[in-house]
């Protein structure tokens, strides 16, 4: 009996809410951040919609949102402030205090979700490369991934600082493909977001989106994508027929 071929020769998995649940990671270094900038804190429904579109946009959006309410270390009402003012002022050391608290904590108050071992391993098992490509910076990720026994699935690792534009714009992924060998139509990309799925549908990739991620605070299956999965673990690959 002659099988059909698997449709994929690779998959390009997202990192933050796919592969490790990073938001307590997060709500802590910007706590921290804030705390040196003498903002007051979020908590986690605040930080949690603004994930996943790299923490240059993370960082920018906290400061707008406690930039325009009531401070919490006065007691007086603060006006609000433009995003452009609020970024020129206070973007510089806000970045550097974010860095330095994030790195410092990587991968402290997060983790892997379930089924994530397993599931690599199956697709692993399938003979896939796979490639990590995630808009956080390198240097948060690599050490991530590193921390949580990740490292070892992934032949290439990609952070939002790689390329010249991040998700949803199709350059990471198209990138990624060009690193494994492989052609969009046959590289399936797998994250939480409607940032992935624009990116993967604009590069010609096939799109699997787990349910349990971030994507904005909007609901997951209402995103265009080619199936959802509630875990890693439940990917089956050979209903992914030509």
């Amino acid at each position: 009996m002659t099988l059909t071929p698997v449709l994929f020769d690779a998959a390009i998995i997202d990192l933050d809410g796919t592969l490790v649940d990073t938001l307590g990671d997060f709500v802590v270094a910007l706590n921290l951040m804030l705390a040196d900038l003498s903002l007051p804190a979020v908590d986690r429904a605040v930080v949690e919609p603004l994930v996943g579109k790299g923490s240059e946009h993370l960082i920018a959006s906290v400061l707008v949102h406690v930039s325009n309410r009531p401070s919490a270390h006065d007691g007086r009402a603060q006006a609000a402030i433009s995003l452009e003012a609020d970024a020129a002022r206070l973007w510089p050391a806000a970045w550097t205090s974010f860095q330095r608290h994030y790195l410092a904590i990587n991968g402290q108050h997060a983790e892997v979700y379930p089924g994530v071992l397993e599931g690599l391993q199956q697709l692993k098992g399938r003979g896939l490369k796979l490639a990590c490509l995630t808009n956080k910076p390198a240097a948060f990720a690599l050490p991530l991934l590193r921390a949580k026994g990740l490292d070892g699935f992934f032949s290439q690792v990609f952070g939002g600082d790689a390329f010249e534009r991040k998700k949803p714009d199709p350059l990471p992924l198209l990138k990624t493909c060009e690193a494994l060998g492989t052609l969009p139509a046959r590289t399936l990309m797998i994250g939480d977001s409607s940032n992935d799925a624009r990116a993967a549908r604009a590069a010609g990739c096939p799109v699997l989106l787990v349910t349990y991620g971030y994507n904005h605070g909007e609901p997951v299956r209402a995103v265009d994508a080619d199936g959802f999965v509630d875990s890693l673990s439940a990917i089956d690959l050979t209903l992914w027929k030509r």
